[in-house]
């Protein structure tokens, strides 16, 4: 199992591959959105991870432009992490195209709840790429 991690800050992406490293899972990291929207058109992921507040292109961006491509990887899941504490980020996010959004400081088992909800939906036959 593969994840791509949009996040520009390191320490975050730190803390999350060394979650993921626990269960196995294999992940690529993207230090801007830019740079994910380019591994996602090279790469085959599980699950996309994006953060909201990142410079240049933020995380609502990227996700409309991963739900606008022409192909299969549109469908890939996606799961907000975010700081945000907006009370209608979750909606924002919802509306954008995530499938879900978890909160940072990003706890273990908010992470792999989240990642097992959209993985049991897809065998169930929502379809997924990878």
């Amino acid at each position: 199992m593969k994840v791509l991690f949009i996040e520009d800050d390191r320490m975050n992406r730190r803390v999350v591959k060394d979650m993921l490293d626990v269960a196995g899972v294999a992940m690529v990291e993207a230090e801007s959105a830019e740079r994910g929207l380019e591994i996602l058109g090279q790469q085959d992921f599980m699950i996309v991870l994006v953060d909201l507040r990142m410079p240049g292109m933020d995380g609502i961006t990227a996700i409309e432009h991963i739900r606008a491509r022409g192909d299969a990887k549109a469908s890939v899941p996606i799961i907000v992490v975010t700081a945000d504490i907006a009370p209608d980020l979750r909606e924002r996010c919802l509306a954008a195209g995530a499938d879900d959004v978890i909160f940072k400081p990003v706890a273990m088992d908010a992470l792999f709840e989240a990642m097992g909800a959209i993985l049991a939906r897809g065998i169930e036959g929502e379809g997924m790429i990878g």
